[in-house]
């Protein structure tokens, strides 16, 4: 329990307005073209979903600004994550008759990524999209925080897992596992330092500069970032060669 309450305390520095995702901010249309592809990015903590100020966010409008034909790209809060499955399976009922046959759940390719609370979160619709037979071309988490988030999903067909465990409150998901190795590849688990290292904090608060947690360092380093940049690029590229 005290380390619960630690983790709200040092959340809490980064936390806004309750603004919550609204399917009114999804702009990728419904449904969406077939063999398009999604790309949706989790932020984490208590941070709005449009908080362009966190890595989530900027890799998303950077992505966006590629202009990728077929590629759209979103980001929620990880509260919202039953806004975006209903959006998903909005975004995949083709005839739009609010049901989907074994062909619609296969019409959009998904990438789905974020970061601390919004790794976790990542998994967990991965999963709920399983139970419903959709699958994932891929998920990505940094420093993930959260119930069960080492665990992918077998409807994943490729995972990564960025993380960091130096000394402090909090330390990310060290080890990410395949529930069916046979369906899903552990691309690799990268541990990154930052212990006695300068990373840019000027888009935190002050209260959460002075602290210098590790978690917070991950989440501006700019090298991780380009590594999950990287790999969502050539998960695009993959598709791309296969459409």
């Amino acid at each position: 329990m005290r380390r619960i309450a630690v983790l709200a305390a040092l959340f809490a520095l980064l936390a806004r307005a309750d603004h919550k995702l609204d399917r009114k901010d999804i702009r990728t249309p419904a449904p969406m073209p077939r063999d398009s592809l999604l790309v949706v990015g989790f932020l984490g903590a208590w941070e709005e979903w449009d908080n362009d100020r966190r890595s989530v966010r900027k890799l998303a409008l950077s992505l966006r600004d590629r202009n990728i034909p077929g590629v759209y790209v979103e980001t929620a809060d990880n509260h919202s994550r039953r806004t975006v499955l209903h959006f998903i399976e909005e975004a995949l009922d083709q005839n739009r008759n609010g049901k989907l046959d074994p062909a619609e759940k296969r019409s959009v390719q998904l990438i789905l990524y974020g970061q601390s609370f919004g790794g976790a979160a990542a998994v967990m619709l991965a999963r709920e999209l399983g139970q419903i037979g959709i699958p994932v071309r891929m998920t990505v988490q940094v420093d993930s925080v959260g119930r069960k988030d080492q665990w992918i999903p077998p409807n994943v067909s490729r995972a990564l897992n960025l993380y960091q465990r130096d000394p402090g409150p909090v330390q990310g998901r060290a080890e990410i596992r395949a529930d069916d190795p046979s369906h899903t590849t552990i691309l690799g688990n990268l541990r990154f330092f930052y212990m006695f290292r300068d990373v840019d904090m000027s888009d935190y608060p002050k209260a959460a500069r002075k602290l210098g947690v590790a978690h917070w360092k991950m989440d501006n380093d700019p090298v991780v970032w380009k590594a999950v940049e990287a790999a969502i690029l050539g998960e695009i590229a993959a598709w791309q060669i296969t459409r």
